[in-house]
Parts: structure tokens; C-alpha cells; sequence
């Protein structure tokens, strides 16, 4: 383990112990990656979408601030529970527009070529999680794939050690998964289960 990785794994330990001064001490360290994770969400956006990055960095850090001592246990984990956090906050959101909206203008985000090979196409954020909710019914493996590299951000070996599985794993995982988010999203249903 590096230096830096054992650093962050005392940080969290601190933290799940009850040090309030570690979420603090670890934000600092990783705050950095929460906003390329932030950033990367968001990128494809339309104009007059009012959440930004530091937005959701930000309220991504207010709720691991309210959830107290979190058991994590490095640096890959602590990441994977951001995706997560940030998955719920932009579908809160997108919910809270359509709301507001009453259906009229939902966020969107493309599903390009970090989950479909195929050519880019819009897919409303909540669409995305009903698909992804749906996956994890059939393949919660599957599911969580998707969820740690695209909402995540998180690497091949990043995921696999999260979900202790092989990278091959993690890699074949992926492409069967965005290949079902695809025919799901499409609107063919018929697909047979990942």
C-alpha cells in the first residue's frame, strides 16, 4: 500500500472512531477527485442546469458530514460511497426540476462512450437510475459496475477491489451491463437479462 493510500485508510479509520477533525483531514485529501467526479456527472449538462460541480462536491461532502463515522476501509471504498451519494443527489435533483417543471425540462445525461460504444444519445438522469434500479434486481454485481465507473469515476481496479472480483471480471461486467442499460433505455425490453 503507498503512502498516500495508507494515509487516507488512517484518515477513514480516524473518522469511523469518531475524530470529527479526519472527514476534514480526508476532504482535504480527496476533495480534489470528488470535484473530477463532480465534474464528470455533470459535463454533458444543458444550459440553465442551476447544479455545478463544487454544487455537488460540496453537497456530497455535507452528507458524509451528517452520516458521522462511516466504516470504510480505503481510499477505493470511500470513493465508491461518493458515487453513491452523488448518484442519489443528482437523481434528488432532476426529481425536484421535474417537480418543479411538472415533466418539462429533466436534466440529461448521455450515455457516450463511457457506457455505450455505440453513438452518444440523451438519457434523462432518471431514467438512467430506474435502469441501473433495474439491473441491480436481475445483477446487483452488474449494476454496481456501472454505478462505481460512471457515477464513481472509479478505475477497472478500483472497482474490482471494491467488489473483490478480477479486473477481467469488472471489464466483462461493464460491457455486458451498458449493453443491457442500452436496450433497456432504447425501449427494448425484450433483452435477455445480463
Amino acid at each position: 500500500m503507498d503512502r498516500d493510500a495508507h494515509d487516507i485508510t488512517a484518515m477513514l479509520t480516524a473518522w469511523k472512531d469518531g475524530d470529527a477533525g479526519a472527514l476534514d483531514r480526508l476532504t482535504d485529501r480527496v476533495y480534489p477527485e470528488l470535484r473530477r467526479i463532480a465534474r464528470r456527472n455533470l459535463q454533458h449538462r444543458r444550459a440553465g442546469h442551476s447544479l455545478d460541480s463544487a454544487g455537488l462536491a460540496n453537497e456530497a461532502y455535507l452528507k458524509l458530514v451528517r452520516a458521522g463515522g462511516i466504516a470504510c476501509e480505503n481510499r477505493a471504498h470511500f470513493l465508491a460511497l461518493c458515487s453513491q451519494i452523488m448518484r442519489r443527489i443528482l437523481v434528488d435533483h432532476a426529481r425536484r426540476r421535474r417537480f418543479a417543471k411538472r415533466g418539462g425540462d429533466v436534466p440529461r445525461v448521455p450515455l457516450d462512450e463511457v457506457l455505450v460504444a455505440a453513438e452518444s444519445r440523451g438519457v434523462e438522469i432518471l431514467a438512467l437510475n430506474e435502469a441501473l434500479d433495474a439491473l441491480s434486481r436481475i445483477d446487483d454485481p452488474k449494476s454496481r459496475v456501472i454505478e462505481l465507473r460512471y457515477f464513481g469515476g472509479l478505475s477497472n481496479e478500483e472497482t474490482a477491489e471494491i467488489l473483490a472480483v478480477s479486473v477481467d471480471t469488472v471489464k466483462r461486467d461493464f460491457r455486458m451491463a451498458r449493453a443491457w442499460l442500452l436496450t433497456e433505455l432504447s425501449g427494448k425490453r425484450d433483452a435477455a437479462a445480463p
